[in-house]
């Protein structure tokens, strides 16, 4: 059990920066708290992760945009549909 500055029991967090991509540590479980603990879970990853785990999450997040923005096209094209459908009769 590992226990943070304020005495709450830490949780395990990801951290995503480019420094340390993907990366696990403990931290403080009250989101925006200002105890500012931090305990590394896992040891340093190699230089190779680091320069190819950052890459990964730019492609994700471009995919989900394009996602949503598919989503949005798709839903557009129904309601045209169904306009159409409704001003024919």
């Amino acid at each position: 059990m590992v226990l943070c500055f304020c005495g709450k029991m830490a949780i395990v967090r990801t951290t995503w920066t480019n420094k340390n991509p993907g990366r696990r540590f403990w931290g403080c479980p009250t989101e925006g708290s200002k105890c500012r603990f931090i305990g590394w879970f896992d040891g340093p990853i190699c230089e190779h992760s680091k320069a190819i785990i950052p890459g990964l999450l730019r492609s994700i997040n471009k995919l989900k945009s394009q996602n949503t923005r598919l989503k949005c096209y798709l839903l557009c094209s129904w309601v045209l549909f169904v306009f159409v459908l409704v001003y024919k009769k």
